[in-house]
């Protein structure tokens, strides 16, 4: 194959249940170009044994096996590997329409486009049914022409798309341009390399049929389980501060940052599960509002109401009230 138009990134831990519908939907893509990058991430379950197999009847499909380090690292060893002009990146239990890749190539490529943002969905484990998600790509945030960029946005840079990498494609050459990665932690770490992109991109575009299912209601998922690593969101929202700062591109977008930085601290309040829960709450009112940038802004300042309001709330109670009001 003379030349790779889309590395398809794939990391893949303790997946045996879902890997190969994964595979096959990436397989099964009409665009033939591809080379596909499964990152077994320490797996030890029979996923290894999954990819060999799916991988002795495609020979586009690469298998790297490294030590467990989590879903970032594996999509920072597959980027390291990867040739084509465009990246594209799928958790392994979810899944494309056959004409994701194609469609979303072909309009990056007319367009010369460093983001392509397509449509998705969820596809719920339990029964079987997909559930429509307009807020992964609001329409009505956008700007009647295309190709844009955030500067063009009508609402906060940082919640007209969601900050995972999965319902994108990207240009290889901007990714490598701007050295952008993924950060090394168990949830939350595709935000950063998300949000650097989208801030960056001088051409980003949109493809807004469905092409991409994150499968729900799975019970060994990360989002899942995100009281094992209930930080990491605080890290990524440091750690993009940090990347905007580095890009001179902060002071700029300081309000954005943090009206979302108070969007998705309540967010994670919110939908955390056990004792962990109040521990976050605690550690927001006392330390992690106040290093957001959130503390001591007036109302004014602020996008969305009813997140001040509940932030407000929070400043003011103990946990046993708080807890109790919802």
């Amino acid at each position: 194959m003379a030349i790779v138009k889309v590395s398809v990134i794939i990391p893949v831990y303790q997946a045996q249940r879902y890997v190969r519908q994964c595979l096959d939907s990436v397989t099964g893509q009409t665009l033939r170009e591809i080379e596909i990058i499964c990152v077994d991430d320490g797996s030890f379950d029979d996923s290894a044994q999954i990819l060999a197999e799916c991988a002795a009847r495609d020979k586009r499909i690469r298998v790297i096996r490294q030590e467990n380090a989590g879903a970032g690292a594996a999509r920072n060893r597959g980027l390291a590997e990867a040739s084509g002009e465009y990246l594209s990146f799928l958790d392994a239990d979810d899944f494309f329409e056959p004409d994701m890749l194609t469609r979303a190539y072909e309009k990056a490529k007319e367009s010369a486009s460093q983001i392509v943002v397509y449509g998705a969905d969820r596809y719920r484990e339990d029964t079987g049914s997909f559930q429509e998600m307009p807020w992964a790509l609001r329409k009505n945030a956008l700007p009647p022409y295309r190709p844009m960029d955030c500067r063009t946005f009508t609402d906060n840079v940082f919640k007209v798309f969601v900050g995972w990498a999965w319902d994108k494609l990207f240009s290889r050459e901007f990714i490598l341009r701007y050295n952008l990665s993924f950060q090394e932690q168990r949830t939350s770490n595709d935000l950063l390399f998300v949000f650097l992109a989208v801030v960056l991109a001088e051409r980003i575009e949109t493809v807004e049929e469905i092409f991409a299912h994150q499968r729900c209601q799975n019970p060994d998922s990360l989002s899942h389980t995100r009281e094992k690593s209930w930080q990491c969101f605080y890290e990524a929202l440091l750690a993009l501060r940090s990347g905007l700062q580095s890009f001179g591109r902060f002071r700029e977008l300081e309000q954005d940052y943090i009206n979302y930085a108070l969007h998705f601290s309540l967010w994670n309040l919110d939908t955390i599960q056990g004792k962990k829960k109040k521990d976050l709450y605690r550690i927001l009112k006392k330390k992690w509002f106040r290093e957001l940038g959130v503390a001591g802004r007036p109302e004014s300042y602020f996008y969305h109401q009813g997140e001040y309001r509940q932030y407000k709330e929070i400043m003011r109670t103990g946990w046993r009230r708080y807890e109790k009001s919802k």
